[in-house]
């Protein structure tokens, strides 16, 4: 059987809890939404989370929730999928795109900063492969430019940086579900922030931007069925039935990370010392959430080894494309050769299988097809 580079971890459990909301009358807007919502926002450290339908979903709210319009600039990683930039293009931003570390694949703060300017409204850093990037150091160019520091988390739910909860850390922060993720709702994702009138936007954006709040509200003696629109959102929300598996899912999710980071340990012993490849750090100060295993191959071999890898039923996978190598990046004027960097690692980088179901044996396969790949 193939070995894909990531999957879901669904059991008999995940299984229950769905099918217990499919006999009851909430299928959405229901109570194992809030339920669900709690419990991220437990993990992450914050007092509050709004649930949403996608990892995308939850960058967009939260670049509303910013105000984030036409006139602003945002800087974020190339080594990101597309969403990360896109989103923030859609409410008419400039996006700049900053090089990256060579070690981790995350953003550089130096380069960051080189890129601040009076434009500066939101600085977006991606936890690349589950590695929290350097939140302190981002933070304080984000800030001293009167931005926001948004940590784009859809790798590392469950991670740790100095001590503290990814969650916690940035002014608002988001997570994706999808199921290769650390967790899964088969599509979904949250926003959770430090700032309460930030996160209030981004659920109402998600929410068709619709105001239920008596104090809020322009008309508020119309009755009880009154509601209101004073900014426009989209529907954006998490149904039930999918809060519901996210829930279960949370309950071991601390077991999902204890096996990823077996898996990651293996990894790095039984292919140190392989001729050809770099393997992935760790830096001393975080403990991530492993979602991925990203190793470069090296002298121009990554298509060759791919190839053969997924020949042999290895189906490992490229992460990421540079975002503004995308033609729609490309016909608005962008440029490859803007983050070096980047574009070497995206040259050499391979994901390999990396996933809580993972079996012994399966990765005995993946390291055994890797090292045939690169006699």
């Amino acid at each position: 059987m193939p070995i894909p580079y990531g999957r879901q971890s669904v059991d008999d459990t995940d299984i229950a809890a769905v099918v217990e909301v499919l006999s009851t009358d909430w299928l959405t807007m229901g109570p194992k939404v809030s339920e669900f919502e709690a419990a991220i926002a437990q993990r992450a450290g914050t007092h509050a989370a709004a649930a949403v339908s996608s990892g995308t979903a939850a960058l967009h709210a939260a670049y509303a929730g910013i105000g984030v319009g036409r006139g602003d600039e945002l800087i974020t990683s190339p080594m990101t999928f597309v969403a990360t930039a896109a989103t923030a293009a859609l409410l008419g931003a400039t996006v700049r795109f900053a090089d990256v570390q060579p070690d981790t694949a995350n953003i550089d703060p130096a380069a960051v900063q080189s890129l601040v300017s009076s434009k500066t409204k939101v600085i977006s850093g991606v936890d690349f492969a589950g590695h929290p990037v350097d939140a302190d150091e981002l933070r304080v160019v984000a800030h001293n430019a009167e931005a926001v520091f948004l940590e784009d988390a859809a790798h590392s739910i469950g991670s740790i940086y100095r001590g503290r909860p990814v969650g916690s850390i940035a002014d608002i922060t988001t997570f994706s579900f999808f199921p290769t993720k650390n967790l899964t709702t088969a599509e979904g994702g949250a926003v959770v922030a430090t700032d309460d009138d930030l996160l209030r936007r981004a659920r109402e954006f998600s929410k068709q931007g619709l105001v239920r709040d008596p104090s809020r509200l322009r008309y508020p003696d119309e009755g009880a069925w009154h509601q209101e629109v004073h900014e426009f959102g989209i529907n954006y929300r998490l149904p039930d039935v999918l809060a519901a598996l996210g829930l279960s899912q949370l309950i071991r999710l601390d077991s999902f990370k204890a096996r990823r980071a077996a898996i990651f340990a293996r990894y790095q012993t039984e292919l140190a010392g392989v001729e050809g490849i770099t393997l992935p750090t760790q830096r001393e100060y975080v403990d991530p959430m492993w979602h991925l295993f990203p190793i470069r191959v090296l002298d121009g071999q990554r298509r060759r080894v791919f190839d053969e890898m997924r020949a042999n039923g290895v189906l490992v996978q490229v992460n990421y494309i540079p975002a503004y190598w995308h033609p729609v990046f490309e016909d608005l004027g962008y440029k490859r050769g803007m983050c070096p960097v980047a574009e070497q690692f995206y040259s050499e980088e391979i994901s390999l299988p990396m996933y809580a179901a993972l079996s012994d044996d399966d990765q005995s396969r993946v390291i055994d097809v890797l090292r045939g790949a690169l006699a």
